[in-house]
């Protein structure tokens, strides 16, 4: 996963030194939102119901124009997901940590609204479990490359649009879902799940 993951931010800081020379056709950019994550669980013992998280990304991203109305835009995020779970013995709740590869393409229709969609590679870099019961709080932390109670990487795909307001700012909304499970054998402790997440945001190209 180490490898992948550095193979990843070497090609990306590649298309970042392109479009640092390149004043028309690649123009890089910065992102930030907000997440509201859930999951949705599989075969295995998951007998119980989530709530959505609410989480953040920010990353930088790629313009590079393909056509008059047709660009791909990479990006490389750092986002949270999880889920949250009330019981009548308290409340729990799963943050888990990515960086993500979103490789998307962006058609135009009209303005400046664009559909933007395509795959996604997401790599797991810690998972934060807290439980509440009014008494007390219980957090456990995890970094992912000492367990193997999750995969580490993990592919999906994005669907959603992007509004320019001008050439430099923009707003975003979109949904992304894993097509992999998390694990292969859920348990009450580690449940087998997707993860599902809406995300809305703030770009700025420059």
């Amino acid at each position: 996963m180490k490898k992948i993951f550095i193979l990843a931010m070497a090609l990306f800081v590649t298309g970042v030194a392109q479009a640092q020379s390149t004043d028309k056709f690649i123009r890089l950019g910065v992102k930030a939102g907000a997440n509201f994550s859930n999951i949705i669980k599989d075969d295995g013992n998951n007998n119980f119901e989530t709530d959505y998280l609410t989480g953040y990304h920010a990353g930088v991203t790629l313009d590079i124009k393909l056509l008059e109305n047709l660009a791909l835009t990479p990006e490389l995020l750092y986002s949270t997901k999880g889920y949250k779970l009330t019981s009548n013995f308290g409340e729990f709740t799963q943050r888990t940590h990515f960086i993500e590869l979103p490789i998307l393409a962006s058609i135009r229709l009209g303005g400046g609204l664009n559909v933007v969609a395509g795959p996604q590679v997401s790599f797991l870099l810690q998972t934060d479990n807290k439980f509440e019961n009014g008494f007390s709080t219980v957090q456990q932390q995890i970094v992912e490359d000492e367990s193997s109670r999750f995969k580490n990487s993990l592919v999906g795909g994005v669907i959603g649009f992007r509004y320019d307001f001008n050439s430099q700012f923009g707003i975003n909304g979109r949904y992304a879902i894993d097509f992999q499970k998390n694990n292969e054998n859920g348990s009450t402790t580690t449940p087998e799940y997707k993860n599902q997440v809406f995300q809305v945001g703030l770009g700025v190209k420059f």
